[in-house]
């Protein structure tokens, strides 16, 4: 039993040379992986999503390590995958942990999603594959940023607001909610009531295309009973 321990143990073990060496050539690609995650973390912090600077950078770091060590662990052998392609089930277990269903929705698919691609740039970066990666980090900051845009100016994508009418009655205000979201074929759900002195509030929660809610904005502005109209863009939005 303590042959077999110092054969294994033999076989992992690195004098100071090799480690400086292997140092030296981790060093630029671990350092890459880190810029470009906390690229992609960047734009997720600028929506407030969990996943990060700090998440993103750390992951980018993690699977470009992992992939850095396979092969100099793997020596000799042809078998230089094997780490690696064990970072693809762990992503996979972190990104389904982003993943929510509230409300009769889904949320995080787009984290999880970012989550998954920033690794792949991570092992890119830890297989020396520098362009590669920098360019797949330049197309998901694109897709992230750009076809975000796209899809809500141009009315393709529904996205969640919560609206709060403020108002002196709350009967008189759920009448013209109703009259309004009737006008713009909704329907009225999840209603959070409650009352600060005299003053009565409404809550409700609507997913819809851009158009629509600019259409019921302005019928509820219309109405007599609301005296003052918010709208908030919903925590959990991917």
């Amino acid at each position: 039993m303590s042959t077999l321990f110092a054969q294994f143990v033999q076989s992992f073990s690195f004098d100071w040379l090799q480690q400086l060496v292997v140092a030296n050539g981790a060093a630029g690609r671990l350092l890459t992986a880190c810029i470009l995650g906390a690229a992609v973390g960047l734009e997720r912090e600028f929506k407030h999503k969990a996943a990060g600077v700090r998440t993103n950078l750390l992951i980018c770091m993690g699977a470009a390590f992992f992939t850095l060590l396979s092969a100099v662990l793997a020596g000799d052998s042809s078998d230089k995958s094997r780490v690696a392609s064990n970072i693809v089930q762990g992503i996979g277990f972190l990104g389904a942990g982003l993943i929510m269903h509230n409300r009769s929705r889904i949320s995080g698919l787009t984290s999880a999603a970012s989550v998954f691609v920033v690794a792949s740039i991570g092992m890119a970066c830890g297989a020396g594959l520098y362009a590669a990666a920098v360019v797949a980090a330049l197309i998901v900051i694109l897709a992230l940023e750009g076809v975000g845009f796209l899809e809500h100016n141009a009315n393709l994508k529904m996205y969640p607001l919560v609206y709060e009418a403020r108002g002196q009655d709350q009967n008189s205000m759920l009448a013209s909610i109703l009259d309004a979201m009737d006008k713009t074929g909704e329907r009225l759900a999840n209603i959070e009531r409650d009352s600060v002195g005299e003053l009565q509030r409404i809550s409700f929660a609507l997913t819809t295309t851009k158009k629509k809610h600019e259409k019921l904005r302005g019928e509820l502005q219309t109405e007599q009973a609301i005296h003052t109209l918010l709208t908030f863009r919903d925590p959990e939005e991917d």
